[in-house]
């Protein structure tokens, strides 16, 4: 997917696993709402005038084709904001076109985070600050062994779902 920069924020070290053009900022302290506000700071300090758009690690079914029109630059003039709600109530992505580290608190900071309602608390935050949103797909995160087990059936031919065979040959994940 064509960027202008990929930030991979990480707790820890990373290793071969990342692919080459990514620069690796070390994970905030504090809880999930504060590491993300934290990573909208970070990438807001590094491009000042450029969208963000933070992805998280546990969509491994999610494709470029998935996100390449939405986030065309045709699709972009006039959004402010895009949301990649998750099945069971929480986000997977979530884009601002402008963000700056005040913005990022402000829509962030006390969400609570893996519940039901984590998501709902977000996009409100954002109609609070009257932003335009885009949503993005509907998405399965994986958060247990069943969540696991859905995703690798949706996605069977990647290295997920050939880890997830590996490690679990349930009868759920198709070979």
């Amino acid at each position: 997917m064509p960027a202008g920069r990929r930030l991979l924020v990480l707790d820890g070290e990373p290793g071969e696993w990342l692919p080459p053009g990514w620069e690796v900022v070390p994970q905030s302290g504090g809880g999930l709402d504060e590491r993300l506000a934290a990573a909208f700071a970070h990438a807001a300090a590094a491009a000042p005038d450029a969208p963000a758009l933070l992805v998280g690690m546990d969509t491994p079914q999610l494709a470029a084709a998935a996100l390449a029109e939405p986030l065309s630059a045709a699709r972009r003039a006039g959004v402010d904001a895009w949301y990649g709600p998750a099945a069971d109530g929480g986000f997977w992505a979530l884009g601002l076109a402008r963000p700056t580290p005040e913005s990022a608190v402000r829509l962030l900071r006390g969400v609570p985070m893996s519940a039901p309602d984590t998501g709902a608390v977000l996009l409100e935050r954002l109609a609070a600050e009257e932003l335009t949103i885009r949503q993005l797909p509907v998405l399965v995160d994986v958060d247990v062994i069943q969540d696991a087990r859905l995703v690798a059936a949706e996605a069977p031919h990647t290295r997920f779902a050939e880890r997830l065979r590996a490690a679990d040959p349930a009868p759920e994940v198709p070979r």
